[in-house]
């Protein structure tokens, strides 16, 4: 007998996250029509060495032809980001994200979806929304053919063909293909511990363990076995029970 595999809740995008999608598929379709207008202008006019790619990251060795382009491309690798918002405090690395999240805070949301009725304050976010509800996945890896609903997600995924890991941890030299998880890895050396349980003080690196942790205390059993209608606190509760009926020894 295969051990069921527990459910997870999809949450809906929310306007706040798709507003970080955009930022960074906008960001990778701003370095291309930099890369053509480049391609328009004289070669002296780039660099009087006449190398177009001239000025190299050091972080991950990505050429770029000028220097205020390398300058945007650092944010990246620092997490830089300095816009911010006055009105909610969220911070963008360029000038033009930042003036389109404001109009997030002007005015009504009037784009609504069809579908389930969430409302959103510009046309684009209500696009990229839908393909929640049309499962379009618009991006695909020329190199295994799995699609994707961004381009932000195929970039990342991409990284897995080309062994590309651009967030390198200064301790240990071990790298990362998202900033997240070099941050979130850097809690190793650091020992940081930032989300701390009030009820027994017990800390936790990631909010998701912090999170199944504090079901415990609140005695949530979501996890239910088919059998016997048991129910327990984690998958790995329920896993350890059901070889009761399966007979099956359980992994060390």
């Amino acid at each position: 007998m295969s051990d069921p595999e527990p459910c997870r809740i999809k949450h809906e995008d929310t306007e706040q996250q798709i507003d970080l999608i955009k930022e960074n598929e906008e960001m990778k379709e701003e370095e291309h029509h930099v890369r053509i207008e480049e391609n328009h202008l004289q070669t002296d006019d780039i660099l009087k060495s006449g190398d177009k790619n001239h000025f190299t990251c050091t972080q991950c060795g990505r050429s770029l032809a000028r220097q205020s382009n390398l300058k945007v491309h650092m944010m990246i690798h620092t997490g830089e980001k300095p816009h911010t918002c006055t009105q909610c405090g969220k911070n963008f690395r360029r000038s033009s994200n930042l003036k389109r999240h404001m109009m997030s805070h002007i005015g009504e949301k009037l784009f609504t979806c069809a579908q389930c009725e969430k409302s959103f304050s510009q046309s684009s976010n209500l696009k990229l929304h839908m393909r929640i509800h049309t499962g379009e996945r618009p991006f695909i890896c020329t190199q295994c053919g799995k699609s994707f609903t961004h381009l932000s997600n195929l970039n990342q995924h991409m990284m897995i063909h080309t062994g590309e890991r651009p967030f390198t941890c200064t301790h240990c030299g071990k790298g990362f293909i998202q900033s997240s998880n070099l941050n979130q890895h850097m809690m190793i050396h650091t020992g940081e511990r930032p989300f701390m349980c009030t009820q027994c003080g017990k800390g936790f690196r990631q909010s998701s363990h912090f999170n199944l942790h504090m079901k415990i205390h609140g005695g949530v059993k979501e996890f239910m076995c088919l059998e016997c209608e048991d129910t327990f606190t984690t998958a790995g509760e329920l896993k350890l029970h059901q070889s009761i009926h399966t007979g099956e020894k359980p992994e060390a």
